[in-house]
């Protein structure tokens, strides 16, 4: 059996212990801080543009690693074509 790090049992301390609420409103403090610094970027919607082109072009470029994520949808979707014909065979 192959073992990691995240396969240890972990305590919840601190944040981590902290229900839901909590952590939200912490962390709604801490972005309101920092906004009010001038230390948070909001991106405009032509930044953000601009940065996810950026981001695709960069994976785009690696054609190994696009051929192995296409193969994986193409496989995936079979399976659910798949699934789908069994399904409808069931039900009549």
């Amino acid at each position: 059996m192959n073992t990691t790090k995240s396969d240890a049992p972990r305590s919840h301390r601190g944040f981590a212990a902290m229900d839901q609420s909590k952590q939200r409103e912490i962390a709604s403090r801490g972005g309101k801080a920092a906004h009010a610094q001038g230390r948070a970027h909001e991106f405009t919607a032509d930044e953000a543009r601009a940065a996810g082109r950026k981001g695709g072009e960069t994976v785009s470029r690696d054609r190994d690693h696009m051929a192995r994520i296409g193969r994986a949808g193409g496989q995936r979707r079979g399976e659910n074509l798949a699934k789908a014909r069994t399904s409808d065979a069931t039900a009549e």
